[in-house]
């Protein structure tokens, strides 16, 4: 029954675009950069999971006309993306409206409530993260940071160099 003609067009349809779209995206990877599927800001994000609906879109498309346009749309993506990655080493105010602000939830030992509420942070992921980054006392801790990627960095030790601390909120 799945063996006839029309079951056989739709599956090798669909396989052929997929592998045609998974392509295009690598060429372009290529061309734009790797950077294109960081998680460094909210835009990138969003390009990353824009990306992967047009995939789906493209590996679905009934008609030539709507598979290009969706090829259009992936490169246009990754040229609004670049543009603005180069733009936002020329303007500061671009960088703040597209960049997060890493934000500090510990300093020195102590859980900054504040900056976990302003963050919505639970303290038990908060705890969760430390446990994972080998922390064996929270006074041991130097900072924990909620990065521009969402991640959160434990920063543990004698010391931390204050360059590591260049442009992070203190909530």
């Amino acid at each position: 029954m799945f063996f006839d003609g029309p079951y056989i067009d739709a599956l090798a349809r669909g396989a052929l675009l997929s592998v045609i779209g998974l392509f295009w995206i690598i060429l372009l990877v290529r061309v734009v950069g790797l950077r294109s599927f960081s998680k460094m800001t909210n835009f990138d994000f969003v390009m990353t999971v824009a990306m992967g609906s047009l995939l789906a879109g493209a590996s679905q498309s009934q008609q030539w006309t709507g598979f290009l346009q969706t090829l259009t749309s992936m490169a246009c993506l990754f040229a609004v993306q670049y543009t603005v990655s180069r733009l936002r080493r020329w303007s500061p105010r671009l960088d703040e409206l597209v960049q997060n602000t890493p934000v500090l939830l510990m300093k020195d030992g102590v859980i900054l409530h504040d900056a976990l509420r302003a963050t919505r942070v639970a303290e038990e992921d908060l705890i969760a993260k430390l446990r994972e980054a080998n922390a064996l006392e929270l006074s041991s801790v130097r900072a924990v940071v909620l990065e521009t990627t969402g991640n959160i960095s434990v920063l543990h030790g004698e010391q931390v160099d204050e360059k590591l601390f260049m442009g992070v909120t203190p909530a």
